[in-house]
């Protein structure tokens, strides 16, 4: 009775479930989900070939350099990178003393500290151990000096958005006037005043103004440097923010490869060794088991000796 039961709710849970898919299918199809502006007219990051690509890819420093300059005189005004110090741009190809002179000269950001004789806040020149300071003090100061609007922290950036380095690049490459098209079609959806418009941003109205005003904004003035087109800044100060992401991708991609090459060798050993020890000999299958002639024999004489027939 129990069983019956059981098969009968069972039954009845399936039913209900049919029916729901089948109203919800009739929904769905009857009255299908109105494209939106964003879903429509939202673009993929642009293709951005950096030297780090690929398995054996590595940092270019002289790329990193470029882009850690960009970072100092466009980015540095609004967007901190507080999980980065400046002993590790020893990374980058400085020495402590360039270290240390670009803190003294060009970073213009201090550090906040403590006033050891009042206890009041203050500030300092940053050292070596220290990290990037942010440019405001707390959350609530960012959001007052932009328009309430929060400049997230760029230490991460590039792991925490889909894209990486390709949609830093993209974003900063990518502002535009809207589209007619879009306004021919989505009215509603006009870029509001203190707004951008940017394809590659997910809503499409992004609160950041567009970083680069022209080429030359940021001089290279190292040997060699390509020119300082937007294009090429975007491109440099995308890499900076990869390797402040992914500082250790180079030793993380030799390990890589040493490991494939450690496995590739032991698997070939070991099928040598399989060969070696195994190769020649030969499979037999014994028969065993109550069936076999020796057990059926003394099957049959411990039952004749208990008094047991057949």
């Amino acid at each position: 009775m129990i069983r019956w039961i059981a098969r009968f709710v069972g039954l009845g849970f399936v039913a209900v479930l049919l029916i729901s898919l089948v109203a919800d299918l009739r929904t769905y199809f009857g009255s299908p989900p109105q494209e939106t502006a964003e879903h429509k007219f939202h673009r993929e990051p642009k293709a951005l070939k950096l030297s780090t690509d690929g398995p054996l890819g590595h940092f270019d420093k002289a790329q990193l350099q470029r882009g850690l300059k960009v970072y100092t005189e466009v980015c540095a005004a609004c967007h901190g990178i507080n999980l980065v110090s400046f002993r590790n741009l020893t990374d980058l190809g400085f020495t402590e003393g360039q270290i240390k002179s670009f803190m003294n000269d060009q970073w213009k950001i201090e550090v906040p500290t403590i006033n050891p004789d009042t206890g009041e806040t203050a500030t300092r020149k940053p050292t070596l151990p220290d990290r990037f300071p942010s440019p405001y003090p707390n959350e609530i100061a960012a959001r007052a000096a932009n328009n309430n609007a929060y400049p997230p922290d760029l230490s991460l950036i590039a792991k925490s958005r889909e894209g990486g380095a390709a949609y830093i690049y993209s974003l900063l490459t990518g502002y535009q006037n809207q589209p007619a098209e879009l306004l021919k079609e989505f009215p509603s959806v006009k870029t509001p005043k203190g707004l951008y418009y940017n394809p590659y941003f997910a809503n499409l109205n992004i609160a950041m103004p567009p970083p680069f005003t022209g080429d030359g904004q940021v001089s290279y003035d190292a040997e060699g440097a390509p020119p300082a087109t937007v294009d090429q800044m975007a491109k440099d100060v995308s890499a900076f923010l990869l390797w402040t992401a992914e500082p250790k991708l180079e030793n993380r991609k030799r390990t890589g490869i040493t490991v494939l090459i450690f496995l590739i060798v032991a698997t070939v050993l070991g099928y040598l060794a399989y060969q070696n020890v195994w190769g020649s000999a030969k499979r037999a299958v014994k028969r065993t088991g109550p069936l076999e002639p020796e057990h059926q024999a003394k099957s049959r004489a411990a039952k004749g000796k208990a008094g047991i027939a057949g």
